[in-house]
């Protein structure tokens, strides 16, 4: 398949459509007399007069016309693809984002995404680990581990841990001295926080933040993520590390204690990233501010983490 020059047809199209070498030019951000050299190219690829010049009248020769009929609406239909590719379809969105993430924090607070912005169609997907940073996966993602070329990353919380329990094991430790009340308890560690395979890493880590050591004969169990952890602290069966950012109020109220002792800082910072070729889409602008607004108003609780902590 042999094609004319491109950059000549779109120079052509934009002169016939605006029946104005000058406004092409303004158009496409060029000088005139580039718009007219790229015109003469394509005279010349065709070997046909493409317009007719009669003092400051200009008009289409009757190939002239002819030809802008056929590719005028192949120009259009290579505009609108490449656009659907770089922006998506319009109004639809995809966000991946962490399992926990999503279950627990994104997922109770879609009904209000929705009543402020019903023009956005949001549908999620979920990873365990890093997924590829691809539009065939989502067209913007909340993520640790943002990549480095191509993308914005716009920063949305410092993630800090702490630890929680249920309502039955809370009153049982309610009154006595901490830590050594946890220690009567079993201790619930996520392998994926610090990826520490069976050694407690969190626990540990926590400790020595404390000034204490952990006790070699307490009880551990071991989870391989933090949303399984957390149902097993609904359960009773011991206290874990949760992120009280996406816990909901249901959890606080119901189910969940967060007891009053110091954080444990993961390390990560959360981030909304998309592309830059996608950075003024409509619909990634609009979810990225809501984001943050959520991050904001979380962390100005005072019941919650302070979640925007650099």
């Amino acid at each position: 398949m042999k094609l004319p020059p491109l950059r000549a047809v779109q120079c052509f199209e934009s002169v016939a459509r605006l029946n104005s070498f000058s406004h092409a030019a303004t158009s496409l951000n060029v000088t005139q007399s580039a718009i007219s050299h790229q015109v003469r190219l394509l005279e010349e690829y065709l070997g046909e007069t493409l317009f007719v010049r009669q003092g400051r009248r200009l008009s289409l020769t009757p190939m002239g016309e002819k030809y802008y009929e056929e590719i005028s609406h192949s120009l259009q239909n290579i505009a609108q693809a490449s656009q659907q590719i770089r922006e998506g379809e319009s109004g639809k969105i995809r966000l991946a984002m962490y399992s926990s993430l999503a279950v627990k924090w994104l997922v109770p607070r879609l009904e209000s995404l929705r009543q402020q912005h019903p023009e956005i169609d949001l549908s999620l997907a979920m990873f365990a680990d890093e997924p590829e940073f691809s539009d065939q996966v989502a067209d913007c993602f909340i993520t640790a581990h943002p990549p480095k070329k191509n993308y914005v990353s716009d920063f949305l919380y410092k993630e800090l841990l702490y630890p929680f329990c249920s309502q039955k094991l809370w009153l049982q430790i309610e009154g006595k001295s901490l830590p050594e009340a946890l220690w009567e308890h079993p201790l619930l560690s996520v392998h994926s926080i610090f990826k520490d395979g069976n050694q407690a890493l969190d626990w540990q880590t926590w400790c020595q933040r404390g000034g204490f050591s952990l006790p070699a004969d307490v009880k551990v169990s071991h989870f391989s993520h933090m949303v399984l952890a957390a149902e097993a602290v609904k359960y009773h069966q011991g206290i874990a590390f949760l992120n009280d950012y996406f816990l909901n109020d249901h959890d606080h109220q119901q189910n969940l204690v967060r007891i009053p002792m110091h954080e444990l800082p993961t390390g990560d910072n959360l981030y909304f990233v998309y592309k830059q070729s996608r950075a003024k889409q409509f619909e990634i602008t609009t979810l990225g501010r809501w984001l943050k607004q959520q991050c904001f108003e979380h962390d100005s609780d005072p019941n919650g983490q302070n979640l925007a902590a650099t």
